[in-house]
């Protein structure tokens, strides 16, 4: 059955009549061509002139009724904006689009949300390619129906440029020519895909007319254009959020590319290693953004000759090699948030103007900059943690004679270290000249240093060495204690001599040298120790606590380990009315190796007043010292060592 067409225009418009009389508060006119074309079929009566007059509406109550048509977002004589385009309506806007042939004033379309088959979404493309439209976008496209091959004409079109964001292809099994020959060898001078997950794309199949060519955020990989011959006209390419990880087949991708002048390869994962790995750019590229990447000192082996603006912010740039890279034209380097230790030199960029060490780890920069950099007129060297010294001072001085070249001075320079100075502005930051005088500094620490080796040499060789008299006072103190008695008071359960406590770090010394010394020969004392006297089936704290409560003497072994220990701090808690108390004699304190105060925590502030009050006997290093050592705790753990075995007799009664 056949309709008369002028019969489905008159129920199109009158339909528009409907919607209009509800909702015109939101009616949006398309431009005079269409009412013009459509209009053409009906008498000029006062009826058509009010129709004529009529804005075309469509609103998504018009939908819901129909289930047929679309929504109107903006609409100009020279733009129109639709959404929500599926196969039920679709037919209905290739009807529409067909309307504004070459010559019409309508220049710019936006499809939104646009869910179709394949062959209605081709439809779709291959009128805007016959019409009056120059800048085609897309939106959230979604491709429904198997990708088939599509004979498209591209000629007599007016297109100059396509932008696709969000394109979802279903088909999971399709040729490549069928999808990205339709694209690749589009007559228009730019083209974007953007966040599509597209993996492809291949060469044009002759010269193709593309000048920009964006392909953000997608899955391409190294494979995009090599060997392609036809792209002789590219002047940008954006390949900016893909999986591009070899930057050689990159400047190979570029070297047939005889027009481009910028690519933008950041946040990629380029690499590049160096080690014989030939690199050919394109000899027209003059701006390279390679930032966001895995880059490191190797890429200036692999950067293109004639290039004028390169961006390698946020790689892995620890410097940048002397003689490896001569990029004579190069105007703009960033370098921002790598990892600089200093300001690079200018022996390989002779033109450079604008340089960006932002964000990298510079201490103090060389003071020689300027000199070696004559051409640099804006420098960012901001926020990196300078240390404010002596060195720092030529920096400070050299911006003031820069004449305004340090780009967001003052307020981005700012002391790191020292700690004391940390968030002070290098502007604010002063040294006397006295301090800074090397050769006047370097005097005084000889003429110290000289005066402190005669001091410790003379003590060394004339009195007895610090060590002798600390332990020598130790064993006399352990002495008297002894002679005058310390009756103390054991309790009802004695069973050993010492209970150790030590970190597990530090077994080895406890097992080999510790217990071996004190357990033989005359004299042997009877040691506590949990391996081999925690009773099996209680807890550990609680084996702890009897061990405690069943020794005599309590030897805690001290190291940077015991206080990092967990167990050692229970023993500490538990004993600690019993161990730490000032006028208790039963705590022996062995340090074996030091332990700087920062490291001991806040809860052992009993110990680190025992320390300072108390004397400990100190593990020595030199052999030679060791017999004093064994001596001292021997005597340190004898106290009252009668009067423990009487009771453990009288227990034994």
């Amino acid at each position: 059955m056949i309709l008369n067409t002028s019969f489905l225009r008159n129920i199109f418009l009158y339909k528009c009549l409907l919607a209009l009389t509800f909702w015109n508060h939101v009616s949006l006119s398309l431009g005079d061509e269409l009412f013009t074309s459509v209009s053409n079929n009906f008498p000029e009566d006062d009826s058509n002139q009010k129709i004529k007059s009529l804005p075309l509406l469509y609103t998504k109550s018009h939908q819901s009724k129909a289930n047929s048509d679309w929504v109107v977002i903006q609409n100009t004589t020279e733009s129109l904006s639709l959404s929500e385009i599926t196969n039920d309506n679709v037919k209905k806007l290739i009807a529409l689009l067909s309307n504004f042939r070459q010559g019409s004033r309508l220049q710019n379309l936006t499809l939104t949300n646009v869910s179709v088959n394949w062959n209605a979404l081709m439809e779709v493309f291959q009128t805007v390619w016959h019409s009056s439209i120059e800048y085609f976008n897309t939106n959230n496209v979604t491709q429904l129906s198997d990708v088939k091959s599509y004979d498209f004409d591209y000629s007599g079109t007016s297109m100059k440029a396509l932008t696709m964001k969000k394109i979802i292809i279903t088909d999971m099994y399709f040729t490549q020519d069928d999808l990205y020959r339709i694209f690749a060898d589009m007559n228009i001078a730019d083209m974007t895909i953007a966040e599509s997950e597209m993996i492809h794309m291949l060469c044009p199949s002759s010269k193709s007319p593309f000048r920009y060519l964006n392909f953000l955020k997608n899955d391409l990989t190294d494979f995009l254009f090599q060997n392609c011959d036809n792209l002789l006209q590219l002047e940008t390419l954006i390949l900016q959020k893909n999986k591009f990880e070899s930057l050689r087949k990159v400047s190979f991708m570029t070297s047939r590319m005889k027009s481009l002048r910028y690519l933008d390869m950041s946040s990629n994962l380029l690499r590049h290693d160096g080690a014989d790995e030939r690199c050919l750019w394109a000899e027209s590229l003059t701006e390279l953004d390679l930032s966001s990447n895995q880059l490191a000192d190797a890429v200036f082996e692999c950067l293109p000759v004639n290039v004028k603006k390169l961006s390698l912010e946020n790689n892995q740039i620890s410097n940048v090699p002397r003689g490896v890279a001569e990029l004579k034209s190069l105007e703009e380097l960033n370098l921002a948030s790598n990892r600089l230790a200093d300001l690079p030199g200018c022996s390989g960029f002779p033109s450079l103007q604008f340089l960006n060490a932002e964000m990298n780890s510079i201490l103090t920069p060389s003071a020689d900059f300027f000199q070696s950099c004559p051409r640099v007129r804006e420098l960012q060297a901001g926020h990196n943690p300078f240390k404010c010294s002596c060195e720092l001072q030529a920096f400070i001085r050299l911006e003031r004679r820069s004449g305004g070249k340090l780009f967001g001075w003052p307020a981005a320079y700012v002391c790191e270290y020292p700690e004391g100075l940390r968030g002070t502005e290098l502007k604010d930051f002063h040294l006397s000249l006295l301090a800074c005088n090397t050769t006047l500094l370097l005097v005084t620490a000889l003429l110290l240093t000289l005066v402190l080796v005669a001091a410790v040499a003379f003590l060394c060789i004339y009195l007895d060495v610090p060590w002798y008299v600390r332990m020598t006072w130790q064993w006399t103190q352990t002495k008297r204690r002894a002679w005058h008695g310390s009756p103390g008071d054991q309790g009802a359960a004695l069973q050993f001599h010492a209970f150790i406590s030590y970190s597990e770090r530090d077994s080895l010394w406890v097992k080999s040298e510790l217990i071996p010394n004190l357990e033989k020969g005359e004299g042997c004392v009877q040691l506590c120790q949990h391996e081999r006297n925690f009773i099996p089936g209680k807890s550990i704290v609680e084996n702890i606590i009897n061990c405690i409560e069943k020794s005599y003497k309590s030897i805690f072994v001290l190291s940077p380990n015991f206080v990092q220990s967990e167990w050692c701090h229970y023993e500490l808690y538990f004993a600690h009315h019993k161990l730490f108390s000032e006028n208790s004699n039963s705590l022996i304190l062995i340090l074996l190796e030091p332990i700087p105060p920062y490291l001991i925590p806040a809860r052992y502030h009993k110990l680190k007043a025992l320390m300072a009050k108390r004397t400990y006997v100190e593990w020595p290093k030199e052999r030679s010292k060791r017999a004093l050592f064994w001596a001292n705790l021997r005597a340190a753990i004898s106290i009252n060592l009668t009067k423990a075995d009487e009771n453990l007799d009288e227990e034994t009664d």
